[in-house]
């Protein structure tokens, strides 16, 4: 709201009434707690101050207060054109949600002698490879849900630590960590 204007007033022109109002008009709840008195503005005076160039009204840098749409993770596009069918145009998360099923699949079924460990090693495997898919190929579909940095730290994280903990798992782990063998020693007594 500007000088002279009232909360009644419509929006003005190429401004919706939810985006937020610009640095310089004050209504008490923006800029400083006293109103400018009202004066009628000049050409001159705002291509000094700066609020309109050209007629144009200045965007503003701050979030609307009322979000509309989401936007695109990067990298979300198809990952194979319109022409392919549905599984072709989402192998990249197709490859991951395969292995790490795959991977539960061996710990439920327990084939094998430590199943359970290559198994959840396989589902790690399966994160972390989701991590280097999403690094590596640049629209990979529905596996990008975030950021791509987002999604890196994610998968990767989460990946990693289900792997060492696969690593770590008793009996007899087949990676020793020391500190862990401590910690268990002096929360259990």
């Amino acid at each position: 709201m500007g000088a002279g204007t009232s909360p009644a007033d419509p929006a003005p022109a190429g401004r919706a009434a939810d985006e937020p109002r610009e640095p310089d008009e004050r209504d008490g709840t923006t800029g400083t707690a006293s109103p400018e008195p009202a004066t009628a503005a000049t050409d001159t005076d705002t291509a000094t101050d700066g609020a309109a160039t050209g007629g144009r009204p200045r965007r503003s840098r701050r979030f609307p207060r009322f979000t509309r749409d989401t936007a695109r993770p990067e990298g979300g596009g198809r990952a194979a054109s319109g022409d392919a069918p549905a599984p072709a145009r989402q192998w990249p998360l197709l490859t991951v949600l395969g292995a790490a099923g795959l991977g539960l699949l061996i710990v439920v079924l327990d084939p094998f002698d430590q199943a359970f460990r290559i198994g959840t090693i396989l589902i790690g495997g399966a994160l972390i490879a989701g991590a280097v898919l999403r690094w590596v190929v640049p629209s990979v579909g529905m596996l990008a849900v975030r950021s791509r940095f987002t999604d890196l730290v994610t998968y990767g994280l989460m990946g990693t630590l289900i792997v060492l903990l696969a690593l770590v798992a008793q009996p007899a782990p087949w990676l020793d960590v020391p500190i862990l063998e401590d910690a268990v020693r002096f929360t259990i007594r």
